[in-house]
């Protein structure tokens, strides 16, 4: 019901407006002591105020009704020829002593539906407002917690963008990733005594176990032994129990199967819709990064625990390696001796068992060779001699130096070199190395009565064809190369094991490389090899069809410092 109060001292206005109020339901008072119409105001406020301008103090009453009641719709009644200029900018609507009952009605009813929808817009933008404020926090928040992985600043994050979004009074975080024990963090608007804590700890530890409907917790929490880290802002007030019946909101922080904890939030006043929806978001935000967190945290320390190992492997190889090759010096040099016949006739037994040592001698040189040069390659210690290197004399020397144990085999190696190819800056006894392994294996792997055949070109990168299966792992750069290709009649690589011909102790499953034997390190010493002169190394195969490993390196080496 609209209520209306009329200020005049004139009883026939009062009996006038009374007549036409009361009949159309309006609640209607008139008063003309100033002592009951400021007492009557500050009690409730009335909807419009209707102030006869004949009434006396009219400035001084008009000043304290805006004072007391700015809100209310304020009504002057006045003769109809004089209106006092002073007064329009006080006013909402005028009345004249000639008006209808109609129009008096019309004028109130229109200045009412007037402040409602003011009131309303009002209400809307104020509900805007706080959304977009709300919009704003969570925006920050957000972009916050994109920009870190540590947990610990990721927490305090989402306790900041929830003190600006909902403004509590206190919030309760047990967080179970920040520490390595879980933590109650209680930021607070005032200080908290030592009982409350106690009686918060308890409650934290019973809304975390009720997240797991009776199951076991992934972590257990007791609430005499939980740590407990205050933050305060205003430490000269202090809250009592009656936090208790504060409004109070709780969210689990989690994603999926990982929980990192949950918070309960306390605030004085109530919590709207809208209130709960950005708590809630702002909790279910915050998991993600936490999450990543994690798992970066573990990544880092699972790389660190791996580069020990390799550092300690290296190490081990290394010492193990020179430890070896001292005595297996000695041993050989003996051999030597005992050999050449200076230590007395060597009978026709014994030479073949002297053979057989020294073969097995140098198999264990050429072992240990290979894992020292592996250990200097992975530590960076590798010397390099380059200089303008023509491949074809490299090719020369390996096929005189493997054609006899080619030939033992009853194998035949073929060169088809191409004439006149430009120098290359490499290091020839590093090549040497890359080559002649390359061509032991197809000597190792390769059937009697068959033929290996060590090729040499020049070409450009674009006319250069990569097996499809070293496309990622296999990039030259645009410019010419010298490409290298050793083919043999062997037993051939499967498909899926392509890639794998180039890992360390890798050796292909088949019953001839199993009687082979070898480290399986030649490969991926010259992988490194050739990538320290800025070249690659594939290879194309089929089982039982043979195999062709190519080599390529630039020649503009030859211009440009490696």
């Amino acid at each position: 019901m609209i209520k209306i109060l009329a200020i005049s001292d004139r009883k026939n206005k009062s009996d006038y407006f009374n007549t036409i109020f009361n009949k159309n339901t309006y609640e209607f008072s008139c008063l003309s002591d100033e002592n009951l119409i400021f007492d009557m105001i500050s009690a409730d406020a009335p909807d419009v105020i209707i102030i006869d301008t004949q009434i006396k103090d009219l400035k001084n009453i008009n000043k304290k009704i805006k004072n007391l009641c700015p809100n209310t719709i304020i009504i002057f009644l006045i003769s109809a020829n004089k209106i006092d200029k002073d007064l329009i900018k006080y006013a909402n609507a005028f009345l004249t002593d000639e008006m209808s009952e109609d129009f008096i009605l019309s004028t109130i009813n229109i200045n009412m539906r007037m402040k409602n929808s003011l009131e309303m817009l009002s209400n809307s933008n104020k509900d805007l407002a706080d959304s977009l404020y709300r919009l704003n926090a969570l925006y920050s928040t957000s972009s916050q917690f994109s920009g870190t992985l540590d947990k610990a600043k990721l927490i305090q994050y989402m306790i900041e963008g929830m003190d600006k979004a909902l403004s509590f009074s206190l919030t309760c975080t047990l967080s179970l990733c920040t520490e390595a024990e879980p933590v109650l963090i209680l930021n607070s608007l005032y200080e908290l005594s030592d009982e409350l804590i106690e009686a918060l700890k308890l409650r934290t530890v019973l809304n975390y176990n009720s997240m797991f409907d009776g199951k076991n917790p992934p972590v257990s929490i007791n609430s005499d032994t939980l740590k407990v880290v205050k933050q305060i802002k205003y430490p000269a007030s202090r809250f009592t129990f009656s936090l208790f019946r504060f409004d109070n909101m709780f969210a689990p922080i989690s994603l999926g199967e990982n929980t990192f904890g949950c918070v309960e939030i306390f605030k004085e006043a109530s919590f709207s819709p809208d209130d709960a929806t950005c708590f809630q978001t702002i909790a279910q935000q915050v998991a993600l990064p936490l999450k990543s967190a994690t798992l970066y945290q573990e990544i880092i320390e699972a790389n660190t625990k791996l580069a020990k190992l390799e550092r300690l492997k290296s190490e081990f190889i290394s010492i193990v390696s020179h430890e070896l090759r001292t005595p297996l010096t000695s041993i050989k040099n003996s051999l030597d001796i005992l050999m050449s016949g200076r230590c007395g006739q060597i009978t026709e037994s014994a030479d073949k068992f002297l053979s057989m040592a020294m073969r097995n001698v140098q198999r264990l040189s050429g072992i240990i060779n290979d894992l020292l040069d592996l250990s200097k390659i992975e530590a960076g210690k590798m010397d390099f001699n380059f200089a303008p290197t023509n491949i074809n004399t490299v090719i020369d020397y390996v096929k005189s130096a493997l054609s006899e144990v080619a030939k033992s085999k009853g194998l035949t190696i073929l060169t088809n070199q191409e004439k006149s190819l430009p120098d290359i800056k490499a290091d020839a006894q590093r090549l040497e190395q890359v080559l002649t392994n390359l061509v032991s294996n197809a000597i190792k792997f390769t059937p009697e009565s068959k033929t290996i055949t060590i090729s040499s070109k020049l070409a450009h990168s674009k006319d250069i064809q990569i097996n499809e299966n070293f496309k990622d792992t296999v990039k030259l750069k645009d410019g010419d190369y010298v490409l290298v290709c050793v083919e043999d009649e062997g037993i051939g690589i499967a498909e899926k094991d392509l890639l794998h011909a180039f890992d360390k102790f890798a050796q292909i499953e088949n019953s001839l490389s199993r009687k082979a034997g070898g480290t399986g390190l030649g490969l991926p010493i010259a992988k490194q090899l050739l990538e320290a002169h800025q070249g690659a190394i594939w290879c194309d195969s089929e089982l039982n069809k043979g195999s062709k490993f190519y080599f390529a390196i630039p020649v503009t080496n030859v211009l440009s410092p490696v």
